[in-house]
């Protein structure tokens, strides 16, 4: 219930509400920002808008996969599976629309439906049958693997269709398509999060579970839920990638659950669940996408990033530890 609290006050019309946003987030806004003028100063490119536009469109897809791990890690569980379901969903989609002559918005809806069943499945099982999420999520993102290879014969499925390649390559004014996207998911979910009951069950959850269950609430619906949730914004985000590359390939998503964990805990949200904002989750995902862009822009080696990516991660990590000792004293 902490992390309920502390959002409500950042939310509430009131003197302090920009003395506790700012308590809650200083740590990563000062990563962003101080990211953010050091790119500037020694690169001539990244404080473009073209270059700023790329850098939204490449975070876009961590960024809304981020939005609903979030809701995943605030009842204190974890999704290892939706870098498979991107892949098994956009695999389903491309192959439905060019072997299966599908029209677009139904090969769309059963490439949503599969990262739905996928998230379904996971939570039915994390729920019900009370196995760890680490452990589950982990199985179903071999078993999503390998069905993305069946249905594709581990071949890259090209799409000439260009209404599909619109999903992700498309603009609206100046604004890419994915960029809008993921600006809708993150309206969406804060209204459930912040401004419905669901919300409040899954913070409530995250806090004490065995509390939250005295007080009536379904935790295994919840739980179902969010893992849905979680299942479809994989599978949106694989059928825009491939969109972008003009086929379905089963080898897409590769650590894509990484980068979604990471966005989450470097946005302050805790692996012990409870606490934790959508806000700081895409602030996080920015921090990252300004490291991805900002090393290739300096001509960094790709091996490094990855590096680089690893020890933030875990700077993340031991500050949320060092924040969770801090507030037990």
């Amino acid at each position: 219930m902490n992390g309920q609290k502390n959002t409500e006050a950042i939310l509430a019309k009131e003197p302090s509400r920009a003395m506790e946003f700012l308590k809650m987030y200083m740590g990563v806004l000062i990563g962003l920002g101080g990211l953010f003028v050091f790119l500037s100063i020694t690169t001539n490119t990244f404080l473009t808008p073209d270059n700023l536009l790329v850098v939204l469109r490449q975070v876009s897809i961590n960024a809304m996969l981020a939005f609903g791990m979030t809701y995943v890690i605030l009842m204190g569980d974890i999704d290892l599976s939706v870098g498979m379901v991107m892949a098994f969903s956009g695999i389903i989609t491309t192959v439905s629309l060019m072997r299966g002559d599908v029209p677009l918005p139904l090969a769309v809806a059963l490439g949503l439906g599969g990262g739905a069943l996928v998230g379904a499945v996971n939570g039915l099982i994390v729920s019900k049958l009370r196995l760890p999420s680490f452990i589950v999520t982990l199985s179903l993102s071999y078993i999503a693997k390998g069905f993305a290879y069946i249905i594709s014969d581990g071949m890259p499925i090209s799409v000439d269709n260009p209404n599909f390649h619109a999903i992700g390559n498309g603009f609206l004014g100046p604004i890419p398509y994915p960029v809008i996207y993921m600006f809708v998911v993150f309206i969406v979910l804060s209204f459930v999060l912040y401004k419905l009951k669901f919300g409040r069950k899954v913070y409530a959850i995250g806090g004490n579970v065995e509390a939250a269950k005295y007080s009536g609430i379904n935790v295994p619906q919840v739980k179902i839920i969010s893992f849905i949730v979680l299942g479809m914004l994989a599978a949106l985000g694989g059928i825009v990638q491939c969109a972008r590359l003009f086929s379905g390939q089963p080898t897409i998503g590769v650590n894509a659950e990484l980068d979604a964990i990471a966005a989450v805990i470097l946005g302050g949200t805790s692996f012990s669940g409870g606490v934790g904002t959508l806000f700081g989750s895409f602030i996080g995902a920015l921090l990252i996408g300004f490291i991805n862009n900002g090393l290739n822009l300096l001509g960094v080696s790709s091996f490094w990033q990855n590096v680089a990516k690893g020890g933030v991660i875990l700077l993340a990590v031991y500050i949320d530890v060092i924040r969770k000792n801090s507030a037990k004293k």
